[in-house]
């Protein structure tokens, strides 16, 4: 089923994982799947080893038997700034083969050692795909603004121009401020941009967690979180229960603000995106979408 589609009913709720690393157990993936399909989620998200990594073929293993396997619909990330168009042609054919119909069509992250490929933005692996298959594309956003836009103003332009290309749906970058979801939301719908927007939250549940979230994000910390950490960050077990509640107390706000979806990247931890859509799920029944 394509994503998009599922926001004609209800509010979505949506999970990410990430494909073990080359050298780690496979069966671990499928545990952790095991568990959160119980969840009943509208669809899984499979991230991509950045760069064209070893991991892209564990993404699309893994993306067929979310569905085949689990009866979950699946998301297949792909990255694209290493790739070139025969490459991207191959992965994007597999994923037909597959029986893969969504496709998070991404950038990625641009490192040192990484090739130059054909696709300088995500924009230009959507027109790509849009050209020759009939996937359902979904796209990335940024309530804080890209790191590398220059303005507010020039991020929302190009939102709009991977939409005008081809993007049936867009997933934010985490935020731990909901206001800076509602203000992008507004700008967006404003500069006509009308595909769903879900919301991505990511429950912070370790100290180097959120370092790193800052330094690779730019995430803002607001004053209410940053009293959570201060309070909790030398007792794991209370800064994951705190980060928990936070991420509770986002979606909550998020439903209750008409949100079109809540996508959670759990880090592969079932127990933690168990305990959020435990607290949440009779909200998300109920809930009315504003696209």
């Amino acid at each position: 089923m394509r994503t998009a589609e599922l926001f004609e009913q209800k509010p979505v709720f949506s999970l990410e994982v990430f494909p073990p690393k080359p050298d780690a157990d496979e069966s671990v993936i499928y545990d952790t799947l095991e568990q959160l399909s119980d969840i009943h989620p509208d669809f899984i998200s499979v991230t991509y080893g950045a760069g064209g990594g070893k991991n892209g073929t564990k993404t699309i293993q893994i993306a067929s038997d979310i569905q085949n396997r689990y009866g979950v619909e699946s998301v297949a990330h792909l990255p694209c700034i290493s790739l070139t168009k025969p490459q991207a042609k191959e992965i994007l054919d597999r994923m037909q083969e597959c029986g893969i119909e969504n496709i998070l069509a991404l950038r990625g992250d641009i490192t040192g050692d990484a090739a130059p490929g054909d696709f300088l933005h995500a924009s230009d692996l959507i027109s790509f795909i849009r050209e020759r298959y009939d996937f359902n594309i979904i796209a990335a956003c940024y309530p804080e603004v890209h790191p590398e836009s220059s303005s507010a103003v020039d991020d929302l332009k190009w939102l709009r121009y991977k939409v005008e290309c081809g993007a049936d749906h867009l997933i934010t970058q985490l935020f731990l401020d909901n206001d800076y979801f509602y203000a992008f939301r507004e700008k967006a719908r404003i500069a006509g941009i009308d595909a769903p927007i879900e919301a991505g939250i990511m429950p912070v549940t370790n100290k180097r967690q959120i370092e790193r979230m800052v330094k690779l994000c730019g995430v803002e910390l607001p004053k209410k979180f940053v009293r959570v950490l201060e309070k909790y960050e030398h007792n794991e077990e209370a800064l994951r229960d705190a980060g928990i509640a936070y991420a509770i107390d986002q979606i909550t706000d998020l439903i209750a603000d008409g949100v079109d979806g809540i996508h959670l990247y759990t880090m592969n931890n079932p127990l933690v995106a168990h305990r959020i859509y435990d607290a949440v799920q009779s909200l998300i029944s109920v809930g009315v979408s504003c696209t």
